[in-house]
């Protein structure tokens, strides 16, 4: 093995399973090249959420599991770093790859840019500009120390150039996100959650609501829950309900007024395949998320993102996202507009083709490392 690179890709939330999972079947192809080995920080962790997603994925289980949980940003960031600092003194990695914009990310790259590992993040050079989100600190402290950019879209590289970044170190790949969906495909047509659910093709909007902003604040929740009032009297609900907004909905005592609501059908969140169904197959999507603005685009699914802004222009500028300001009557006027048939018809972004893995596998190997093809 010691010919071989050794390069560590970290998860540590069920976002970044999808973003991993093509580009360990990238370095699984090119395995005279590399050994590549999963850390899963535990950052997010559901034993059969997790499973589910490994398996969905078609991933192998973690080489190692650091089970760090959930706490502060301070707290959860520094057991990920020492945590992670014993990985690397223990594989001694020639490289590492980060996804997303969790904790994770960014303890990790921190921790192996002092230990002279190189170090890359997939997605780098999304931009909200809203520095309340979290994911937008993990995201520019990230990027300003890592070695390589991975990105998914034209606006990643005019931030990072912007933010003086050597454009010899960014790289247009694609998204591999839209890789695992691509992949996944043929199993979620052959799922049968929406039999399972009483659910008719295109005769149901499907929702994600979930961020601090949106399910944090009393009047801001009760404003989403008569969205959904009045939407459920048009279309029936599906409502993959996060923890966050479960814990919040029953602090402010709103469970009776959810659960009254005719036509919503909450669930626990989704295995990838099932949920991947469901978006397929919905009429529509409101959510607050930033993945499944992306994953809506690549599938032609009409989308509506409560949120002020997005790190995905991508999603709005050609692709099926609109981004609305999360206020009740202006989500209800995007949603009538949808209703009534007023429907973005985007295209799919550049080199959103499934083979985002693989390039990074190359760029990885043979432009980075300089390893001869022909060896």
């Amino acid at each position: 093995m010691s010919d071989k690179l050794k390069i560590i890709s970290v998860v540590g939330a069920r976002p970044n399973f999808m973003k991993v999972a093509p580009l360990h079947r990238a370095f699984a192809e090119r395995s005279e090249y590399a050994e590549h080995m999963i850390v899963h920080t535990g950052q997010h962790y559901d034993v059969n959420m997790s499973d589910a997603f490994f398996q969905d994925l078609e991933m192998p289980q973690p080489e190692y599991f650091l089970g760090v949980g959930s706490g502060s940003h301070a707290s959860q960031t520094a057991k990920i770093m020492m945590e992670f600092e014993k990985i690397c003194q223990e594989v001694q990695p020639d490289f590492l790859i980060v996804v997303g914009d969790v904790n994770s990310t960014v303890a990790c790259v921190l921790t192996a840019i002092k230990m002279g590992v190189k170090t890359a993040h997939v997605e780098a050079g999304l931009r909200s500009f809203d520095r309340e989100m979290p994911e937008e600190i993990n995201r520019m402290a990230t990027d300003a120390i890592c070695d390589y950019h991975f990105v998914t879209e034209q606006s990643a590289i005019r931030h990072l150039a912007h933010e003086g970044i050597d454009a010899k170190r960014i790289y247009f790949v694609g998204n591999t996100m839209i890789d695992s969906q691509i992949y996944a495909l043929s199993k979620a047509m052959n799922s049968d959650i929406l039999n399972k659910m009483e659910l008719k093709k295109k005769k149901y909007a499907l929702v994600t609501i979930h961020r601090p902003s949106n399910v944090d604040d009393l009047e801001q929740i009760k404003g989403i829950l008569s969205i959904f009032e009045e939407l459920s009297q048009k279309r029936e609900i599906v409502f993959p309900m996060h923890p966050r907004t479960r814990k919040n909905l029953s602090n402010f005592g709103l469970d009776d007024r959810i659960n009254s609501i005719e036509g919503l059908k909450i669930t626990e969140p989704k295995g990838y395949i099932d949920f991947l169904a469901l978006m397929l197959n919905c009429d529509f999507v409101l959510t607050d998320s930033g993945g499944i603005q992306e994953e809506t685009t690549a599938l032609g699914i009409p989308c509506i993102t409560a949120r002020t802004t997005t790190e995905r222009p991508s999603t709005t500028e050609i692709g099926t996202n609109v981004l609305i300001e999360p206020v009740p009557e202006k989500i209800s006027y995007a949603v009538n507009q949808m209703l009534d048939g007023e429907r973005k018809r985007g295209r799919v972004p550049e080199l959103w083709d499934g083979k985002a893995g693989e390039r990074i596998a190359d760029i990885i190997i043979h432009d980075i490392f300089k390893i001869d093809k022909n060896i």
